[in-house]
């Protein structure tokens, strides 16, 4: 800010006119801010905000209370709460956040029943299948990929792949035996 020099040159005798054309600065704000200039209390906010950024830069995994042991080893005091609103008021928040809900919803019931009672065991082959959708990225994007397994012989029976996640994509799996899996018709 040029307005600290235009009030020293004002001091030496240069009028603020002349100091305020050469300095390209208009001079209506200026004397708005010599009629108001920057308090003693948000200097020291200001320069509090500064260690607290400082501290942040150097450990971005700090959260405030951290960053406000640093703010007091570096000789400044303030209560916790101020500390606090200057690094919320920054964004400074540390890269290992805290996991917030989402709007406090909890998860419904499951979406079907479970129909074998977590007894994944077969006696005989095509008697259980089970199925899976597994995400894999790719240089071109997201790949989705459905298999469907035979318990008893541990093979897979069908698969699907897709560029998204539709429920087509296990109806699909079941429509595409695998090379070596059973017919259609003993499905």
């Amino acid at each position: 800010m040029s307005y600290p020099l235009v009030r020293e040159l004002a001091a030496d005798g240069i009028p603020v006119a002349v100091t305020c054309r050469v300095l390209n600065l208009a001079r209506a704000p200026y004397y708005r801010w010599l009629a108001n200039p920057v308090s003693h209390r948000e200097l020291e906010q200001a320069y509090l905000a500064n260690a607290l950024f400082n501290a942040h830069t150097e450990d971005p995994e700090f959260g405030y209370r951290l960053l406000a042991d640093e703010a007091r080893a570096a000789g400044h005091h303030a209560c916790d709460r101020t500390m606090w609103r200057l690094v919320r008021d920054g964004r400074w928040w540390s890269v290992f956040g805290k996991k917030r809900s989402k709007n406090g919803k909890r998860p419904g019931p499951p979406a079907h029943d479970d129909l074998v009672n977590r007894d994944f065991t077969a006696s005989a082959p095509n008697e259980l299948w089970l199925t899976d959708i597994t995400e894999h990225p790719t240089s071109e994007g997201k790949v989705y990929l459905c298999a469907i397994k035979d318990v008893y012989s541990n093979r897979i029976v069908g698969y699907s792949i897709s560029d998204r996640m539709k429920s087509r994509l296990a109806v699909a799996a079941l429509e595409r035996p695998w090379p070596d899996g059973p017919s259609r018709a003993a499905r």
